[in-house]
């Protein structure tokens, strides 16, 4: 009997190496390889078709019949799918453990159920628990159907049999083919079953969620190539201990990767939230030193959110700066202007900054309002309750215009703010002029702090 191949396989990357080794010389990450045997025989799924399986056809004879999308009631998740689920479509979703991945595709299945049936793969949990949670989310639609299995081929037949209108995988990770010997959620594993799934969603039109576990670093476990292959990424982001969740896409063959979703875990379940803005200020106390509100865009959807700051006198040689929803380096880089360019004395002072309600607020449009927050707290004052806050800072204290201000300026004057603090820049695009809401432009930081903390 001959001896079966034995390589290493990088389970961050897909590299393949001949002996196993503590770091992937080409990905740069300690203990990702995984021992895998090789096969001699091809499985069917990966064998090269006859020259005369398929022709080319003229892109104006392709027919474009049955793009027609499915719609989904839940708001949130169509608008980051690009406005409903496309027939055919296999969309990968990720997240950390316990974000509320299988509940939210739970949920969307027992919607869906009402027009058709679905089929939900756990191959996770037993069939049990999964009615435990259904009888906890108020989940009993005789349409809803759940396979507890792992078995790639039986999965595929049960799919073929049913013909549902969709169909979902939890998780992809915990899948085999018997095409290959190595153990579930190896990187040829994953790569096989994910391929042949999205071969049958394609030839009967089914789309197929697949949920993806995640590692460490947030990413989607496994080879990237699972990324490539499907047509939509999405990630479910917050904090397990913040009742708010973002759906976001990464990627989406189908519509923007511009949108989000925002969602309220709840006992019965992912709630949508239909207005952001005000729930994430909802709690606010006004004219409280340290607090500011910046308008950022999540996507096309303007955002109205708190930027707490606190400073304090440090009782260590090096003062401590910690962020949480904002970049570390963002921070860091704003409190040296403020020192340098203002003359704020912050040298002696432990700075922390959050963003209220748990989001992360990545694009720099927020700079001007965290700066606002800090130098609020550092001198005590106040910043004017009714004041939305816009605007990037340059490393010299000058105000960059952002993207979108007419967009965040109504946003802010639908939720009752009368004035709004912009670049000065900025206003030569602003067509046509916001009503309801004071604009006032400035060109320095400086000139900003001056108006925020009312000098």
């Amino acid at each position: 009997m001959a001896r079966p191949k034995i390589r290493y396989v990088c389970q961050n990357c897909g590299s393949t190496y001949t002996k196993w080794m503590g770091r992937c010389p080409n990905c740069g990450e300690w203990n990702t390889l995984v021992e895998t045997v090789v096969e001699d025989k091809r499985s069917p799924a990966s064998r090269i078709s006859s020259p005369g399986d398929a022709t080319p056809i003229p892109i104006p004879e392709i027919s474009a019949d049955g793009f027609e999308r499915i719609p989904v009631p839940i708001g949130e998740l169509s608008r980051v799918l690009g406005g409903g689920i496309v027939p055919g479509s296999v969309v990968l979703i990720g997240g950390d453990p316990g974000i509320g991945k299988s509940t939210l595709l739970l949920q969307m299945g027992a919607i869906l159920a009402r027009d058709g049936g679905v089929l939900y793969v756990s191959g996770e949990e037993s069939a049990s628990q999964i009615k435990m949670r259904a009888d906890r989310l108020g989940i009993d639609h005789p349409h809803l159907y759940v396979l507890a299995d792992t078995h790639l081929e039986s999965i595929l037949g049960q799919i073929e049999r049913m013909n549902p209108c969709v169909a979902i995988v939890d998780s992809i990770q915990a899948i085999y083919t018997d095409a290959l010997t190595s153990a579930a959620g190896s990187v040829s594993q994953v790569r096989e079953c994910a391929s042949q799934l999205l071969r049958l969603a394609k030839t009967q039109s089914i789309p197929i969620f697949l949920v993806g576990h995640v590692t460490k670093e947030g990413t989607i476990a496994g080879p990237r190539v699972l990324e490539h292959m499907v047509d939509t990424v999405l990630y479910l982001e917050g904090e397990r201990f913040h009742s708010y969740r973002i759906l976001r896409s990464v990627k989406n063959r189908f519509g923007s990767t511009n949108e989000v979703g925002i969602f309220e875990m709840i006992e019965r379940g992912m709630r949508e939230v239909p207005n952001p803005s005000e729930a994430f200020l909802a709690e606010r106390i006004p004219n409280a030193a340290g607090s500011a509100i910046a308008v950022t865009m999540e996507g096309t959807r303007p955002l109205l959110v708190e930027i707490q700051a606190l400073a304090s006198t440090t009782s260590f040689p090096s003062p401590r700066r910690t962020a949480n929803g904002i970049d570390f380096n963002r921070l860091l880089l704003l409190v040296a202007v403020l020192s340098k360019r203002i003359g704020l004395r912050l040298s002696d002072q432990d700075v922390f900054v959050n963003v209220v309600g748990g989001l992360t607020v990545r694009e720099p449009a927020s700079d001007l309002a965290i700066a606002c927050a800090i130098a609020s707290s550092v001198r005590n004052i106040p910043v004017a309750a009714d004041l939305a806050i816009v605007g990037e800072i340059g490393l010299s204290g000058e105000l960059r215009s952002v993207s979108q201000l007419g967009r965040r300026l109504n946003e802010a004057a639908k939720l009752g703010f009368r004035r709004a603090l912009v670049p000065r820049n900025g206003l030569r695009r602003l067509s046509p002029p916001v009503d309801g809401i004071e604009i006032i432009g400035v060109r320095t930081l400086t000139e900003a702090l001056d108006v925020a903390l009312e000098r």
